[in-house]
């Protein structure tokens, strides 16, 4: 049967001598498997349109819960911003994996849109650790691992919020803290906000680095001890932002 289908290129790997197949993860459908017959060689006018990042109408003969094969990709987007800029390239190429690991344990659309809108943020030059990190928070929701970020962790208390724990699994008020880093006031609000915001309606970013840097920490380190994922996107992600 053939469909089209939006969707984004999550992987690719050689197939064969000239082919590919590739991962792509679908607005319908949620991630299916690919191949690109011929894509590998100079003169397929599927090699530009296959690679990883590559967001557009897939024209295929679709097979459910089989391989599928690839006619032809009418791009919708081709993140030429982000192409020329290795960092945001990073970036990119993390949330993708991110995605990849969210939607293969529990897929539904707002997976796609978050991480589509994430990416259109990056190409129009929001910064793309903060957008990164928005998007990271929202899909702990499909993790099943989101910190408690409506009142104290211990007791519930609403207010006098005065940081966020790791190991309390979130907000922490001032009667419940005991030996947990104090973190800045915007630091609180702000994960709180990116957690709610709605990424494509973003329009401004004006956040210090030290908020940056200690949301960023947080969401590190939250990642390691709850959801039990290892990206190598993760790991290079750190090595560049160490070097720069």
């Amino acid at each position: 049967m053939i469909k089209d289908i939006e969707g984004i290129i999550l992987d690719e790997r050689a197939y064969g001598e000239t082919s590919k197949i590739i991962n792509i993860l679908t607005k319908e459908y949620g991630i299916i498997g690919v191949i690109a017959k011929g894509s590998r060689t100079l003169k397929s006018e599927l090699r530009s349109v296959t690679g990883k990042l590559t967001y557009g109408i897939f024209h295929m003969y679709y097979k459910e819960n089989k391989l599928s094969t690839l006619i032809s990709v009418d791009v919708l987007n081709t993140f030429k911003n982000i192409k020329k800029d290795i960092m945001k390239i990073t970036y990119s190429s993390f949330i993708l994996d991110l995605a990849h690991q969210v939607a293969k344990q529990n897929y539904q659309t707002d997976i796609y849109n978050l991480l589509i809108a994430s990416l259109v943020k990056i190409e129009e030059n929001f910064d793309p650790l903060v957008i990164t990190n928005i998007l990271e928070l929202k899909y702990l929701c499909w993790l099943g691992v989101i910190p408690m970020l409506d009142a104290c962790s211990i007791c519930g208390n609403k207010e006098n919020i005065i940081t966020i724990s790791i190991d309390k699994g979130g907000y922490i008020c001032r009667e419940c803290h005991t030996n947990e880093k104090i973190v800045d006031t915007k630091t609180i609000k702000l994960i709180r906000m990116f957690y709610y915001v709605d990424i494509s309606k973003i329009t401004k970013l004006e956040i210090s680095n030290k908020v940056k840097e200690e949301i960023n920490e947080f969401l590190d380190n939250y990642y390691d001890k709850y959801t039990g994922l290892y990206l190598k996107t993760k790991t290079l992600l750190k090595d560049l932002n160490r070097i720069g």
